[in-house]
């Protein structure tokens, strides 16, 4: 789940420099690299980057509250939280 969380924010950072290009510079960096606007590739890369999205909307819920990135601080709270 570390991992996929991981996947998920990078794919949304991307997600978020594509349209700050696209609003600022009207520049789409998806369609540029993809060559095309409606090809394959490029409705791939908007596909994972919105199901990165929702997997970064859900995945606080499925851990309880908390995004978990492997950081020891979690670790450290949760072992508090035990005694």
């Amino acid at each position: 789940m570390i991992i996929a969380n991981y996947i998920a924010y990078i794919l949304t950072i991307i997600g978020a420099l594509n349209w700050g290009l696209v609003g600022i510079f009207n520049f789409d960096l998806v369609t540029w690299i993809c060559m095309g606007y409606r090809n394959g590739w490029a409705i791939a890369i908007y596909v994972l980057i919105m199901l990165a999205g929702i997997w970064l909307i859900i995945s606080p819920i499925i851990s309880k509250g908390m995004l978990d990135l492997g950081c020891p601080y979690k670790k450290k709270m949760e072992q508090k939280n035990s005694k």
